[in-house]
């Protein structure tokens, strides 16, 4: 029987970024489901403790930098290490995804999901930008200015704090998490764990 994967993510995270294609190359190889579920990662981090990145120690803030060019180099993605629209406002681009997915279904969504991680941490793109949403919406299928139009109405709002509530329900604390059979795993550095997972 196949498998279903939480998908806990917020689209500014580098983390989800480096682990996205791998996850989804993953449910693929095991037939497993992938129920994305964008987050509001700044209110994850008032319940649990996390601090945003500016308000980090420079010793973390180093530490993070260093392990990005890691990950970077191990996966082969592209990273800008200090993107030019970062820090950004997530919440625009959180909201298109739970749009496209009430719209699409999850796979259309996770497409959507690549292309605006892709564009914080690789193309130099403004995902709080409207216009560029659209785009990009536009070029993974969907209609882009009805999506992003779609994406400001009071359902999607809901939706989008509902995976938020859950997601704290789940004992979630950052992003990328991912839950199989009630185990969470946070980051990208833990997909050896879901696959194994993945493979009873």
């Amino acid at each position: 029987m196949s498998k279903t994967i939480q998908y806990y993510f917020a689209p500014h995270s580098p983390w989800a970024y480096l682990g996205h294609e791998r996850l989804l190359k993953l449910a693929t190889r095991y037939g497993a489901m992938i129920e994305p579920r964008p987050v509001d990662l700044g209110a994850v981090f008032s319940e649990t403790g996390g601090l945003p990145l500016a308000k980090r120690p420079p010793a973390r803030q180093a530490y993070r930098l260093q392990e990005l060019q890691r990950w970077s180099a191990h996966t082969g993605l592209p990273l800008n290490l200090h993107p030019k629209f970062f820090p950004v406002d997530p919440v625009p681009a959180a909201l298109l995804l739970v749009a496209a997915r009430e719209e699409q279904g999850a796979d259309q969504a996770l497409a959507l999901a690549g292309a605006v991680m892709r564009a914080v941490w690789a193309e130099e793109q403004d995902i709080a930008d409207a216009a560029t949403l659209a785009r990009l919406a536009d070029d993974t299928g969907f209609d882009g200015a009805a999506l992003v139009a779609a994406a400001q109405g009071p359902a999607v709002r809901r939706k989008f704090e509902g995976f938020t509530k859950e997601a704290l329900d789940a004992g979630v604390f950052g992003s990328p998490w991912y839950v199989v059979d009630g185990q969470g795993f946070w980051g990208q550095d833990r997909l050896d764990f879901v696959e194994r997972l993945l493979q009873v």
